[in-house]
């Protein structure tokens, strides 16, 4: 346990926390979800009594599950080749999903649920408006009594459509409808001080009150073999979680009875505190849903007018700029090291800031003739990392 908190402080924040939630994501991975010959449909069952259990509390629930393309391979008896395309892959995927909903389907309805499915690419969130209607449609899909499951929709996504993988995705949810709580079930128990592989002495951390460095090295850089995520991926995702005012936890998903076992208090697994100061909804979607399309390198001045001083950036802070960006893209700023500063929205195109860099305010304005605006890019378009 990290930043001298006791376990019996832990503890009593995890219940307290686990008592107060009322809007869940519960994000089930490929590790945990499928084998080599497809969907384990006790997995997918137990899935569906424990989220009923969730649902029977009053609880409002997504799901964030993968599967399609293990449910798509044991349809077609498709032999499991490392080097499998990518096209092979989104077929794969059309084929499996309505499999999967049909197993899900089929799981809820012995607990009296109906399902909805939703397929989502990083162009659905990244878009503002895109992003609203998902929430919205979610929010109403909860009014309805209907429990979402959501995946990424494989059958259309490229490189540049990609989440990563459905921890990100689950986070960016979580954070969307300012859920309480970010559940993420895989293929280990807990988060441990050490690797439990190849240390004896490994022990597990019951609480996490910040995710700092410490906590980052304690995550190695380890992959299950069947997900694309790794204990990197989930520890990033509870830290995006915090930031939005939730919590999260990552625990062992096959165990039965898991999300009662947590709710009832029993320690098991890592649970992460949400931060004190919860960044605002529209910086959120800056800092964690866009994708960074250049890079915007600050001198020491601007670096500690951004930072310290809570400032804008203005073009005389400027040493270069790298990247093929235009005005409203979404740009990351770094020290002359590389270091990252901020990252926002930018109110001018690569070009131009190429030609206005290291300037002053009347000599843009002699330079160009005009002057649209002051800042490079704005303190309330800006998030500082």
């Amino acid at each position: 346990m990290n930043n001298e908190m006791t376990q019996e402080e832990g503890l009593y924040l995890r219940q307290t926390l686990f008592d107060k939630a009322k809007r869940v994501v519960v994000k089930v991975g490929s590790a945990i979800l499928t084998t080599e010959s497809g969907i384990n449909q006790d997995v997918v069952n137990n899935l569906a009594k424990e989220i009923a259990f969730l649902r029977n509390t009053g609880r409002e629930v997504i799901l964030v599950s993968s599967g399609a393309v293990a449910a798509g391979k044991k349809k077609l008896h498709f032999k499991d080749e490392s080097d499998i395309s990518i096209k092979q892959k989104q077929a794969l995927a059309a084929i499996g999903q309505s499999q999967l909903m049909h197993d899900y389907d089929e799981a809820f309805g012995k607990y009296g649920y109906t399902i909805a499915q939703i397929l989502l690419t990083h162009s659905d969130l990244s878009h503002r408006t895109r992003y609203l209607n998902v929430r919205n449609t979610i929010l109403t899909l909860f009014k309805f009594g209907v429990i979402p499951i959501i995946n990424e929709n494989d059958t259309v996504s490229t490189e540049e459509l990609k989440f990563s993988d459905n921890d990100n995705l689950g986070a960016l949810l979580a954070n969307l409808i300012e859920a309480d709580m970010f559940i993420c079930l895989t293929d280990v128990d807990a988060l441990y001080d050490s690797n439990p592989l190849t240390s004896p002495d490994a022990k597990p951390i019951y609480t996490v009150s910040e995710v700092d460095d410490s906590i980052i090295s304690m995550a190695g850089e380890g992959k299950s073999v069947l997900g694309t995520g790794g204990m990197q991926s989930k520890i990033n995702a509870a830290q995006m979680v915090a930031a939005g005012g939730g919590s999260s936890f990552i625990g062992p998903g096959k165990r039965e009875n898991i999300l009662e076992h947590l709710f009832s208090g029993e320690m098991i697994g890592t649970f992460f505190l949400p931060k004190k100061e919860k960044m605002q909804s529209r910086k959120r979607w800056i800092a964690y849903v866009l994708k960074p399309k250049g890079r915007i390198i600050l001198d020491k001045g601007a670096c500690t007018a951004i930072i310290d001083n809570g400032r804008s950036l203005l073009p005389s802070g400027i040493i270069a700029v790298e990247g093929d960006f235009n005005k409203g893209d979404s740009v990351r700023c770094v020290t002359s090291e590389g270091l990252p500063v901020a990252v926002g929205l930018t109110n001018f195109n690569h070009q131009k800031i190429a030609e206005i860099k290291g300037m002053r305010t009347e000599e843009i304005r002699q330079l160009l003739g005009y002057k649209e605006t002051e800042e490079v890019i704005h303190r309330d378009n800006m998030v500082v990392l």
